[in-house]
């Protein structure tokens, strides 16, 4: 996973970043976004793959060690502003924001999916890239940790919906709360089904 880092290393290209998100398709919370900047030469002693493959503990100790050990950043978008300009425009702004949050500027990123971000750095999107690149597999780790963080405490403010199991993702037990309970203040009024559920009630 560290081929496309390395051809970029042999054009004199030193300062690389991984970027992801996490939250794309829950009917609930924010979306994350994070960049990474993996130090040259450093080898990792945890598992790093993509976030959604790798077990609970094995992806909490490799948020640990590259938390601890690599240039990194998060930025979050919230679930008002993701229906104000849609999931997509939300997580490219969110990636952005990661990005200018790093303390080192990237002479290069590499960014998940084949949409870039709007950012003057020049940017490779790829395709499944959290399977391809160790960067963005990194930064894949640090989103969805980030944003499973912040679900466990909305789980807190609104416990009848269940946020600590699906994080807000689409599960018939999140269904049968909101048809119970109906939507609550983290919910995603743009997407399905609460958009049903509200224009039913009108």
């Amino acid at each position: 996973m560290w081929d496309i880092e390395q051809g970029l290393l042999n054009r004199g290209i030193n300062i690389i970043a991984g970027v992801d998100e996490a939250g794309r398709g829950p009917w609930a919370g924010p979306v994350a976004a994070a960049a990474v900047i993996i130090p040259a030469g450093y080898v990792f002693k945890e598992q790093i793959g993509d976030s959604k493959k790798l077990s609970l503990i094995k992806r909490q100790k490799a948020f640990k060690e590259i938390t601890e050990n690599c240039d990194y950043s998060y930025a979050v978008v919230s679930e008002k502003d993701i229906d104000k300009v849609n999931i997509l425009v939300a997580s490219l702004n969110a990636m952005a924001i990661a990005i200018s949050r790093l303390n080192q500027n990237p002479q290069w990123v590499l960014v998940d999916g084949p949409h870039k971000p709007k950012i003057e750095t020049n940017c490779t999107p790829i395709i499944g890239g959290d399977a391809k690149s160790l960067s963005i597999a990194s930064a894949s780790i640090v989103a969805k940790v980030t944003r499973d963080n912040l679900m466990l405490e909305y789980d807190k403010q609104y416990p009848e919906y269940g946020f600590a199991s699906h994080k807000g993702y689409g599960t018939k037990a999140h269904r049968q709360a909101i048809m119970k309970f109906g939507p609550c203040p983290i919910h995603r009024r743009s997407f399905q089904p609460i958009k049903g559920l509200l224009l039913s009630s009108v």
